[in-house]
């Protein structure tokens, strides 16, 4: 994209470039309002785990420091249409400034950019453009964040009395709990992950995404998996920034919920996370009135709205990829039926294309 003539000059960033990602790195490590899903690393990971398009916006100030910068994924599906997302994949992302005047500036040149991919929507993932031609939702969503307690102790008290009765029977059942990033565990996410989101009617992201998730992001990353008699039960690949721990991709087979190995799972995720010098426990978003975001209330986490803004080429061209949009509904059933084998086949296939 050319340069934008005003007080800062917006350029596209070729993410190849390690120079760029380094200094990009560290303008989103140093600001208080980013996210992992900031990260070029992260970009670049979705992009090849998917098949997708990385782009980056930087605004520049006279001197050359950065005043912004925005991330963004050019998603495209044969079922769900274009978009340019930022982040994609992600629950957050969206445009990252050190100065207010690059909000706008940023907001108008990533409209710009979808126009020039022939994408129809551009989605911002975060509290930022706002006046003609942009949609605001805050009512979708909501994000789930507190701080870790002191030690494990504290941390069960922190937990409401009804939730902590369950997380203390789990912590009786006999359950093995390990933590890395091998082959092994992988294996053992996927499967159980890819059960879990079956059951639920939703179909899984190709395996590729997580591994490339994984070396992207190094010692940043790792699994937790919950174990009984040696089978997988519960697992989560969980992102660590900033002090914060992100458990991300998560989830349990059908003998989950009697073992309590969620409960188990996300407890010794707090235990693991507060070791390796973590504060904060972001249990991320969840759809208002939903199951999941009651049971993230039930651990203590405040839902706090999150607000996401959208721009269209036409009037009511917004693309709608909610599970909860009705006309879904009949298809998440038959979904949920499908042999996991021809699920985990078929899966990847439409998730790549949801970013």
């Amino acid at each position: 994209m050319p340069l934008i003539s005003t007080l800062l000059a917006v350029r596209a960033v070729d993410l190849g470039d390690a120079d760029e990602r380094a200094r990009i790195a560290a303008f989103v490590r140093a600001h208080p309002g980013a996210t992992p899903f900031h990260l070029p690393e992260w970009s670049l990971a979705v992009a090849r785990g998917c098949g997708q398009t990385a782009h980056a916006l930087l605004a520049e100030r006279a001197d050359g420091s950065i005043a912004g910068y925005v991330p963004l994924t050019e998603i495209r599906s044969p079922l769900f249409g274009r978009a340019l997302v930022s982040n994609g994949f992600a629950v957050g992302g969206g445009i990252l400034a050190g100065d207010e005047a690059a909000i706008p500036v940023l907001g108008d040149a990533a409209w710009a950019l979808a126009r020039q991919l022939s994408c129809p929507t551009l989605e911002l993932r975060g509290a930022e453009p706002t006046g003609p031609g942009w949609t605001v939702d805050s009512e979708t969503y909501l994000g789930f964040v507190r701080d870790l307690a002191v030690d494990d102790e504290a941390e069960l008290l922190a937990i409401p009395r009804k939730q902590r009765a369950e997380v203390r029977k789990s912590l009786e059942i006999d359950l093995q709990v390990t933590t890395g990033h091998d082959k092994a565990e992988q294996a053992a996410h996927f499967a159980v992950y890819a059960e879990s989101v079956r059951n639920l009617g939703t179909p899984v992201f190709p395996a590729r995404l997580f591994r490339e998730v994984l070396a992207a992001f190094g010692d940043d990353a790792d699994i937790l998996t919950v174990r009984a008699g040696g089978k997988a039960v519960a697992s989560v690949l969980s992102l660590y920034f900033n002090g914060t721990v992100y458990p991300y991709w998560g989830g349990g087979t059908a003998t989950a919920r009697a073992l309590r190995a969620n409960d188990r799972m996300y407890f010794a995720l707090m235990g693991h996370a507060r070791a390796r010098g973590c504060t904060r426990f972001d249990f991320g978003r969840s759809k208002a009135g939903t199951g999941p975001a009651a049971f993230k209330k039930n651990w203590g986490f405040p839902g706090v709205p999150l607000m996401y803004v959208k721009r269209a080429a036409s009037e009511g061209g917004l693309r709608d990829i909610n599970p909860l949009n009705p006309r879904y509904r009949l298809k998440i059933e038959a979904w949920k039926k499908l042999p996991l084998w021809v699920a985990n086949r078929v899966g990847p296939f439409i998730a790549k294309g949801l970013g």
